[in-house]
């Protein structure tokens, strides 16, 4: 799953932090996440459901928390398991701007570009 676009919060930038630390909010924020427990600041206790075309799968596992600069951003990653279906990991990074006194931009941040791959050709 890729998350694009931005959305303009009309809550200042320390509300719009404090919520996205919230387990219930963040439970809200994440599509398919179906509980969520906090072990600590930084890591969460998950259980989500994703589809892939037809396919649905339920997995159980940790979101993590990293590279915090409250209140402006943070990274977020799964990995799970789900049964039959293998192994799921996901990650995001998250800006909060300020737009004025009384709203905040909620945008993803850009990916680094990736590493060249090798190719597979057969010569």
């Amino acid at each position: 799953m890729e998350i694009t676009g931005e959305q303009l919060i009309p809550l200042p930038q320390q509300r719009v932090w404090e919520a996205l630390n919230d387990p219930g909010i963040l439970k809200a924020c994440i599509p398919g996440c179906e509980s969520i427990e906090k072990v600590s600041d930084t890591e969460y206790k998950v259980v989500m459901t994703a589809a892939i075309g037809p396919v649905k799968a339920k997995f159980n596992g940790k979101l993590l928390l990293a590279d915090l600069r409250p209140p402006h951003s943070y990274s977020i990653a799964f990995e799970g398991t789900g049964g039959a279906a293998g192994f799921g990991k996901g990650a995001a990074q998250v800006s909060l701007l300020p737009s004025g006194s009384s709203e905040t931009c909620a945008a993803p941040l850009p990916k680094p570009a990736a590493p060249p791959e090798p190719s597979n050709a057969i010569e």
